[in-house]
């Protein structure tokens, strides 16, 4: 495989769920050649139905691809899917991936410095706005890491992003992906708090987050009100605590919070609305 440049015609996804599948499908429709793999093979079988030809191993889609994409659950998945299932040493020299699951900065950072002995680029690339919008391929994506690697995967993170920010060194994107989950989860309990009140005081509460809209008060996840399910508060705010107690800075705040989201879900949200 040559050596990669700037202009990028073959990729790869790693992760074929919920938010992998729209997005190797948004690469495949913006004229990308994608290969992916995921543990699970009625995932499979759906990105396969979706123009995605379906690799056995990560190490086979690393060797189809210039610029991989890893949407997996967790830290340990994302360093058994680069080391041990062989997907950096199948990339060839002046490949980029891009670790779009929400991990540590320090597991970006130390697979940022195993690929550069090999000549390969790491970014970590978490998306932001929810479900919706990766079916829709407009979300938020954070970068960080090395510029020259930043510059040739741009264009494939542009295909599901609508906004890609490129924010400094290796671990930066996390870092973003953090303080906007902490900001989304504040917002989401205090809403939930206002409106439960407003609604026991006889409010209109759907007309009430329309006039909400227009004041101070207005916030992403009031506007969402009902649509997001809450699901990711737990793993989110978890990651913010350690983050916080290894930097040894108090967040009592987003500590509440995290209490307060584990009693949160959808349907309790929904109902505010009725």
């Amino acid at each position: 495989m040559a050596e990669v440049t700037n202009k990028v015609t073959r990729t790869g996804m790693i992760g074929l769920g919920a938010m992998g599948n729209p997005m190797a499908r948004h690469m495949a429709t913006k004229g990308f050649a994608v290969s992916g793999y995921d543990v699970v093979p009625d995932l499979n079988k759906k990105a396969a139905g979706a123009g995605i030809k379906v690799g056995a191993s990560p190490a086979e889609v690393g060797r189809a691809a210039e610029v991989v994409v890893i949407m997996v659950a967790t830290d340990q998945q994302v360093v058994d899917v680069v080391l041990k299932e062989g997907l950096l040493d199948a990339l060839a020299r002046g490949s980029v991936i891009c670790i779009a699951s929400s991990v540590s900065p320090d597991t970006c950072r130390e697979l940022e410095a195993k690929a550069a002995a090999k000549g390969v680029g790491v970014l970590d690339t978490p998306v932001v706005l929810g479900q919706k919008a990766c079916d829709e391929g407009t979300m938020t994506v954070f970068v960080g890491g090395e510029d020259k690697w930043f510059r040739v995967a741009e264009p494939v993170l542009k295909t599901f992003g609508r906004h890609v920010i490129h924010i400094g060194p290796s671990g930066s994107g996390q870092i973003a992906k953090t303080a906007n989950n902490m900001l989304l989860w504040a917002c989401m309990s205090a809403n939930y708090e206002v409106l439960s009140l407003a609604k026991m005081l006889g409010a209109n509460v759907p007309q009430l987050i329309e006039a909400l809209q227009h004041s101070s008060g207005a916030n992403w996840s009031l506007a969402k009100w009902g649509e997001s399910t809450g699901k990711w508060a737990e793993k989110d705010l978890d990651v913010a605590m350690d983050l916080a107690q290894e930097a040894k800075v108090p967040v009592p705040l987003s500590a509440l919070v995290d209490q307060l989201m584990k009693g949160m879900n959808q349907d309790k949200m929904r109902a505010l609305l009725k």
